[in-house]
């Protein structure tokens, strides 16, 4: 008879035993699936940062009464830490300082919102005529926080979008384009010793 108990109370550990193991996958099954949902919720979320600061340095470039005549004052390449010459909240600014402050200011608040951040602002491949630049290409990049070894890429961006431009290793990247515009226009009926500038409605 107390064989059987034994046997029974064996067989009881068992069940206990395998109840435990199943148990632990589950929540370990659980916990990824909540991991790879947290992981996917960051890179949307790091994706509107991103927009949001590229469609910010988009406003800042239409107040400048002249962006478009100041177009390589916007340029940055990867590493860049642009500096303003000016401080235009408390110094009186010309066109093309304000576009250094704004870039210098922008880059900074990049750095602010998004782990190990770049960016990166460019021509646009299509616009080959010298002088009559209109576009800026803008690529901001963030540390990659998720691997997918998959061969298909969601938001893959390609050279012949960007020229030479690529996304950086382990990161991942928005791009977006924005268009210079200018209030002022050179006004040249004075001759070249008297330049001076037409801004209509300013």
């Amino acid at each position: 008879m107390s064989n059987i108990n034994n046997r029974q109370r064996g067989v009881s550990l068992i069940e206990s035993l395998v109840a435990i193991v199943v148990t632990a996958l589950g929540i370990l099954g659980i916990l990824g699936v909540q991991l790879r949902t947290l992981a996917d919720t960051q890179t949307g979320v790091r994706r509107a940062q991103a927009i949001r600061l590229i469609e910010d340095l988009s406003e800042h470039t239409k107040v400048n009464p002249n962006a478009l005549g100041n177009f390589n004052s916007y340029l940055m390449n990867w590493g860049a830490t642009p500096t303003a010459p000016v401080d235009c909240k408390i110094t009186p600014c010309n066109s093309q300082q304000l576009a250094l402050y704004d870039v210098s200011r922008w880059r900074q608040a990049v750095t602010n919102a998004l782990p190990n951040s770049d960016v990166n602002v460019f021509i646009v491949p299509d616009e080959t005529v010298a002088n009559n630049n209109r576009q800026l290409g803008v690529m901001v990049s963030w540390r990659e926080n998720e691997k997918d070894t998959g061969t298909g890429a969601v938001f893959k961006i390609t050279n012949t979008e960007t020229g030479n431009v690529s996304c950086p290793a382990n990161s991942i990247c928005h791009l977006q384009y924005i268009q210079l515009t200018a209030r002022c226009a050179p006004y040249t009926m004075g001759g070249p010793t008297l330049p001076q500038t037409f801004c209509p409605g300013v």
